[in-house]
């Protein structure tokens, strides 16, 4: 049997309340909270921290990667090949990008389900709309990993895939030339007209493959980017009311490519064993799949608990984020950016967080060294990645003069359990909160773009407190 065997989810630590948006534009945005990707993260930074939560505790290691999104950070460069680097999958793993598409996810998932082995498919979207539009209001950030595998006793499978279908159709609804920041909608009752028999013909087909009726699902999922086709698909598919999921869109908004998976996480995370749940996604046409969720153990993805924490980020702060706003920069030299072999020579570091041991006496080093600062002993260093070991703030500074997108910034030295100190750069943090002694995690970031180069490492975050 082959199934999901782990998940993850991860939305942004930022939320935007949505009456900041009528109080500035005089426009109607309707109640509750966005999520919001931090000015340091995109879509290829949401998949890493989704495809860390989905491995963490997990002994199989995926021999292949499907990345999907609508918002590739890089057109012409694979995308997946840095989520590779930072997970620190072997080098013999496969990894591709679905891209381009909220049906993007739909492939994804298909693809890690087919193929053979361990795999991991990464789902991640990053939702912008221009300044008072629907995408804006409705939108939002987020992203979700799954990984397929054979049932066996080191990874048993958590949901087994009872049966798929799809209908596609060439309509036109959504779009967006290259280069631009935001989509074209067409008229909304022409949307609904066109997704609500595909969506209906898919799940009717998914249901006859697995031999069950609607009214056996203990959840239906609907998602995708048209909010009035989904209620009107959710509504006719002759479910109970309970078993129909909540969309999210009220406490994180529509993650466009990301938005199944992560209803489909919180699925997971509240199902008892032996319930039926279906996925129906209506993107370009509409994909329906029907799962049963076995009695193995599960590892739940916390969505709920992720919903439930959050900062609140200004109307104004977000238009910067996402490029609307420019502000004066401080008056510093501009950032250079990153070379292309010093950056393949320390990929290890860069991506993945790796430091090195000295094998002589213990000493840890970061980043690593060849030579050890304690007792001189040359070359005889051990790989140790540091990416999932939590650190302490030591002392930090708040700069108000360094270059940063969103000012000040907060720079720690921590003190990594199990030895080990490092210099880092603060995110998701108040900086009138932060403290000598509190706790701090990694999390993969895009530190800035410059050259029309992406410049991707490690930051801390707090862990509870004066963030998370």
């Amino acid at each position: 049997m082959r199934g999901i065997v782990a998940y993850g989810a991860y939305l942004p630590y930022w939320r935007l309340e949505r009456k900041a948006i009528a109080e500035a534009l005089g426009v109607p945005a309707g109640s509750g909270t966005r999520a919001v990707a931090s000015y340091d993260e995109d879509t290829t930074s949401l998949g890493v921290e989704a495809g860390r939560a989905a491995l963490r505790g997990v002994s199989i290691v995926p021999h292949a990667l499907f990345f999907a999104t609508s918002a590739p950070a890089y057109l012409d460069k694979t995308n997946a090949t840095a989520i590779h680097a930072a997970l620190d999958l072997p080098v013999s793993a496969f990894a591709v990008d679905v891209a381009g598409s909220v049906r993007s996810a739909v492939g994804a998932m298909r693809a890690a389900r087919d193929a053979r082995g361990p795999v991991l498919a990464v789902l991640s979207d990053v939702r912008t709309g221009l300044p008072g539009g629907g995408d804006e209001r409705d939108g939002g950030d987020g992203a979700a990993a799954f990984v397929f595998a054979d049932d066996a006793p080191e990874a048993r499978v958590l949901a087994e895939p009872l049966g798929a279908a799809s209908a596609t159709a060439e309509f036109l609804d959504r779009w967006r030339l290259p280069g631009e920041a935001a989509s074209h909608v067409w008229e909304e009752r022409f949307g609904e007209h066109a997704y609500v028999p595909l969506g209906e013909a898919a799940l009717t087909e998914a249901l006859k493959q697995a031999g069950v009726t609607a009214p056996a699902l203990a959840r239906l999922i609907v998602a995708g980017p048209h909010g009035r086709a989904v209620k009107r698909v959710a509504a006719a598919a002759g479910v109970k009311k309970e078993a129909i999921a909540d969309d999210l869109v009220a406490s994180i908004g529509n993650a466009g490519a990301a938005q199944a998976g992560l209803m489909f996480a919180d699925a997971l995370d509240r199902a008892q064993p032996d319930d039926l749940v279906a996925v129906v996604s209506l993107a370009d046409g509409a994909d329906a799949s029907l799962w049963r969720v076995s009695a193995a153990t599960k590892r739940p993805a916390g969505v709920a608990a992720r919903l439930a924490g959050g900062g609140r980020v200004s109307y104004p702060t977000f238009l910067s984020w996402r490029g609307f706003l420019q502000r004066e920069p401080p008056r510093r030299p501009d950032p250079q950016a990153p070379e292309a072999p010093p950056s393949l020579r320390a990929e290890a570091w860069k991506f993945a967080f790796t430091g090195s041991r000295c094998q002589a006496c213990g000493t840890r080093h970061l980043p690593p060294q060849r030579v050890c600062v304690k007792c001189h002993a040359v070359d005889r260093m051990a790989p140790e990645r540091l990416a999932d070991v939590p650190a302490t703030i030591a002392t930090f500074t708040v700069d108000r003069l360094a270059y940063s997108p969103s000012p000040p910034m907060v720079v720690a030295v921590l003190d990594f359990e199990g030895g080990g100190r490092f210099q880092s750069e603060m995110t998701d943090v108040d900086p009138k909160a932060v403290k000598i002694g509190d706790r701090v995690a990694m999390t993969f970031r895009r530190i800035i773009t410059a050259g029309g180069v992406h410049n991707y490492f490690w930051k801390a975050r707090p862990l509870g407190g004066s963030a998370r």
